[in-house]
């Protein structure tokens, strides 16, 4: 299952744009790792599709499954439970990768599903509590309450920063005893 989304799409009516302005909407790919439900920034996905193997790659976090070969460019595939550091995902041909592009990286990120688009106004969007740790901060952005659940929307740009000290401390776990 691929679903290319085009690349150029054609400029919204005046009026509609006008309206997008005022209320500072932003639209949402959701997706599903188990009962919890994650939003991603529709302008950072380029395409959505099935599972494939990967090819691990020595000394990755474990959160990083591998990489694929996508039409020639070499794209590492992220296992978003495991990078919430929840169990690692054990892929099935149900499972999805969600290619994202950001200004610095293209990833893909190994979902149970993707399931909607949601069209989110700024005021709708909660702060993430803080919980003593940095990382779910810093891995979401916001939180948006809806009538099904609530959807935490990821912050791409800091789950796709790999840091030189998750790294290293993944390769020293595979080095040491």
């Amino acid at each position: 299952m691929e679903l290319a989304l085009p690349s150029h799409a054609p400029p919204p009516p005046i009026g509609v744009l006008a309206a997008q302005m005022a209320s500072s909407s932003s639209q949402f790919i959701t997706c599903t790792l188990g009962e919890a439900e994650y939003g991603i920034d529709i302008m950072s996905v380029r395409e959505i599709k099935g599972w494939t193997e990967t090819t691990s790659i020595p000394y990755a976090p474990p959160w990083i499954r591998g990489v694929i070969n996508l039409r020639g460019t070499i794209v590492p595939i992220l296992d978003l439970r495991a990078r919430f550091r929840q169990e690692p995902t054990v892929p099935t041909p149900m499972h999805v990768v969600v290619i994202i592009q950001t200004e610095s990286r293209t990833a893909g990120l190994l979902v149970d599903a993707v399931s909607d688009i949601i069209t989110v106004n700024s005021e709708e969007i909660r702060a993430v509590p803080e919980i003593g740790t940095q990382a779910p901060e810093q891995l979401l952005s916001g939180l948006v309450p809806l009538e099904r659940g609530m959807v935490a929307l990821v912050s791409l740009q800091h789950l796709i920063a790999f840091q030189m000290d998750e790294i290293a401390e993944a390769a020293s776990a595979i080095t040491t005893p």
